[in-house]
């Protein structure tokens, strides 16, 4: 018998015995080392028999395996390790491979936790190989199930191992098919649903180990040494998320975000959100950065379709998208960074329009969206910021909308504007404030609603602080501020203000006079005082001293305010005057308003700060018949007469006044000059009237002649013939340039109703010249004597005086 067994095993073909030969007597003793590189040197030699002794060793493998000999098992997957390794530069690996993977599938079927270890680090050996060839009929889709299956594990023996082991085989998946577009498609819903949320399970303990591991360092139970252990489940987990994400395109990253969302849903993850931003952050960070778009208008369609869930989930969505959506605000510019407010802003209004009382919890929702437009625009330049600002303001309801809805929704999009204005820093007030934004910025700070205006008045400081001056001039006083900040305006600055400061102005003036709040008042006060010290100097001051004046005027002539009203409307005006004559440095200016201040305190302390409170004050008898205790308009200008300034502008204009046109570029019109001083003329004045010293420069229109000093002495007379200052210069041009804006930005209606009354006159005296001239024809000819007397006692033509209106 034992020649007979031989003579046929001599027979047998010499692969099957180099198989045969690798096992050892004794499983124990494991792999024949000296056997196995004989068997290693034939396939090399002979690669058409790889596929053959692959086939060999699953056969004996599976034999074994059913025998529940796993030792010899355990060998033959060795071996299939050792010849793939060896053998991985062949043309006829694919012919391997299969029995390969029949093999490590074998192995993953079995219940032997170790086997499963085994069959799965052989996977991810072969999973790192670079094949040359490609395969087209391979899957992978058992693989996929049973990785995800033992990242699930619940074993009481080898727990960790077993996850460890089929997240290892996932990401040798991923590996092996992301690389081969031949091979199965990896980025499948059905493929995706398993190998994310498997992932996603492991991490959610990474969360709860980082914190305890923080905790344990911080009570120095636990060294920096003994943390340094094994990577564990979350960790490794972890790591594949980010390698999975980075691979994915742009077709492909919906299909990994889409079931990350289901499992927070389903697992109920979102509140508390600590595990979802953390998931979240690792994505936007390991996602290719022109791509991260994409994720924060997944998440944004998540939240549209949540729109019927708690405000608390509500809420934590918000958060999140608050916490990711800075990383992806760098790689979106133009309609895409729009889009996103735009998104942003839909979910603030359906937050508004759904219910009928904020609550708490909903109020939380909406601030949360507000802080993640507020992160989204501060990682976009300045430009861009004005740009998001504009397209919020436009979005804002129309003022004619006073329904309690509409009022929430306006003060919902202006603390969106104001967190976006935060972020904002302000270095030329032109670009700040261009005029598509601005006129509809100063509507809205006429509002009827207190905390509409009051938001408003918060834009502007946000805006207009260059010098973080906002706290300090927090309060109404007339004391000196501590560390105030103040720099001299820049020319583009000081040309803003002669064209919208008015307008600023003007509407600053109508909010003071809309409410008696005291937080209303004192927001307003904080507007103006930072316009003043950041605008403030010799060429636009005059404009700050009417604005005061308008301020009192309203306080002193409008009867529908109320006493207290009046009498902070009166503190504020002292107030400012002391701010703007310490700011700009004319000592004149602020001797004057101490002694009205003295006045105040010794007869009417009320009419300085601080602002008294409606409720408080209407019980006090108010005193407002006090006109010696007013700023007078002829003092100021001597003070800056004094002072060496000119005070024309502050001579001749009027104070603003409430609900004046605030058009830009029309407040001051050399058209209202001039029909003013007309209309005051008597209708039968007659045109040969001298009007006194009549200059080329009277002629053109918003150019008045120069005022010489009252005192004709040496120094004023030297001062009034010296050549025109730099600065005069300057002035004059832009004088020049107001009136060229005014003609060809001025609406024509505008500028007909304005020049009306000057038409008209003009046309009254003409008609009058006319008729005289008919009259005069029809004299006969035979009163020569009357003829004569006429003539004697009429004057010569070259020396009539037209009046300077004629002149060009």
């Amino acid at each position: 018998m034992s020649g007979c067994c031989g003579c046929c095993s001599a027979l047998r073909p010499r692969y099957k015995r180099l198989v045969d030969n690798i096992f050892p007597v004794n499983p124990e003793d494991g792999l024949v080392k000296s056997n196995m590189e004989k068997l290693t040197f034939y396939s090399l030699s002979s690669p058409d028999k790889l596929d053959r002794i692959g086939e060999y060793l699953y056969q004996k493998a599976t034999k074994d395996i059913n025998r529940k000999r796993y030792k010899l098992a355990e060998i033959a997957m060795e071996a299939m390790d050792l010849l793939l390794q060896a053998c991985h530069a062949q043309t006829t690996l694919n012919l391997f491979v299969e029995s390969f993977l029949r093999m490590v599938q074998k192995l993953l079927e079995d219940s032997n936790p170790n086997l499963k270890i085994m069959a799965t680090n052989s996977f991810v050996k072969f999973a790192n190989i670079n094949e040359d060839t490609p395969s087209y009929h391979r899957r992978y889709d058992f693989f996929i199930s049973k990785f995800s299956s033992m990242c699930h594990s619940d074993s009481q023996d080898l727990r960790d191992s077993l996850r460890l082991a089929g997240i290892k085989g996932l990401q040798g998946v991923i590996r092996k098919t992301v690389s081969d577009d031949l091979v199965e498609n990896i980025w499948e819903a059905q493929h995706m649903e398993k190998i994310v949320p498997s992932l996603l399970f492991n991490m959610q303990f990474c969360v709860n180990v980082m914190f305890v591991k923080k905790n344990l360092l911080a009570s120095g139970d636990l060294t920096p040494v003994e943390d340094a252990t094994n990577v564990t489940p979350p960790v490794l987990a972890e790591e594949v998320l980010r390698e999975l994400v980075g691979r994915a395109s742009f077709g492909h990253i919906r299909s990994v975000l889409k079931p990350l969302l289901t499992h927070l849903d389903r697992h109920e993850l979102w509140v508390p959100n600590t595990f979802a931003i953390h998931t979240f952050r690792i994505v936007m960070i390991s996602i290719q950065p022109q791509y991260s778009y994409t994720v924060v208008e997944t998440l944004m369609q998540h939240l549209d379709s949540n729109f019927k869930s708690s405000p608390k989930t509500r809420t934590s969505l918000a958060v999140v998208l608050s916490k990711i959506i800075a990383i992806a605000a760098g790689e979106s510019v133009g309609p895409s960074a729009l889009d996103i407010i735009n998104n942003l802003l839909l979910h603030l209004r359906t937050s508004v329009g759904t219910t009928s009382e904020i609550t708490a919890e909903e109020s939380q929702y909406q601030e949360a969206l507000i802080n993640a437009l507020g992160e989204f625009a501060n990682h976009h330049p300045d430009y861009q910021k004005i740009e998001i600002m504009l397209f919020i303001m436009n979005t804002v309801p129309d003022l004619s909308k006073k329904s309690k809805g509409d009022q929430m929704l306006q003060n919902i999009l202006l603390k969106s504007l104001l967190k976006v204005g935060n972020q904002y820093s302000t270095v030329s007030f032109e670009k700040a404030f261009p005029a598509s934004f601005l006129q509809p910025l100063l509507r809205m700070a006429r509002a009827p609603h207190d905390p509409t205006r009051m938001i408003v008045m918060q834009i502007f400081q946000a805006l207009l602080d260059r010098h973080q001056n906002e706290q300090v001039l927090s309060t109404v006083s007339v004391k000196p501020y501590p560390a105030l900040s103040q720099e001299p305006p820049s020319r583009s600055d000081i040309i803003f203000t002669h064209k919208y400061g008015a307008n600023i102005m003007q509407a600053l003036i109508d909010s003071m006079a809309l409410s008696d709040r005291v937080d209303a008042l004192s927001a307003s006060f904080n507007t103006a005082a930072l316009l003043i010290v950041e605008m403030s100097c010799s060429e636009t001051v005059q404009e700050f001293l009417l604005f005061i004046l308008g301020v009192q005027q309203v306080a002193s002539t409008v009867e529908s305010l109320g006493a207290v009203h009046r009498c902070n409307l009166h503190a504020i005006a002292i107030a400012l005057l002391v701010l703007i004559s310490r700011v700009s440095g004319i000592n004149n200016l602020l001797e004057y308003a101490q002694k009205i201040i003295e006045a105040r305190r010794d007869e009417a302390s009320y009419y300085l700060p601080p602002l008294m409170d409606t409720k408080k004050g209407s019980n006090k008898n108010l005193n407002l018949s006090l006109p010696h205790l007013a700023i007078d308009k002829l003092a100021l200008g001597e003070c800056m007469q004094n002072a060496g300034m000119d005070a024309q502008r502050l001579n001749t204009g009027a104070p603003y006044a409430l609900n004046q046109s605030d058009n830009p570029g029309h407040r001051h019109s050399w058209v209202d000059s001039v029909s003013a001083q007309m209309t005051q003329r008597n209708s039968s004045a007659d045109l040969t009237v001298y009007n006194g010293d009549v200059d080329s420069v009277n002629s053109s229109p918003g150019i008045c002649k120069k005022i010489l000093a009252p005192e004709f002495n040496f120094d004023a007379m030297k001062r009034a013939l010296a050549e025109p200052t730099e600065a005069a210069k300057r002035e004059q041009r832009e004088r020049q340039m107001q009136i060229v804006r005014t003609f060809r930005e001025g609406e024509f209606d505008d500028l007909m109703r304005r020049t009306e009354p000057k038409h008209d006159l003009i046309q009254n005296r003409l008609n009058e010249l006319f008729n005289s001239l008919a009259v005069e024809r029809q004299i006969t000819q035979s009163d020569n004597k009357t003829a004569q007397l006429q003539a004697n006692n009429e004057k010569p033509v070259y020396e009539t005086k037209f009046p300077e209106l004629f002149y060009y």
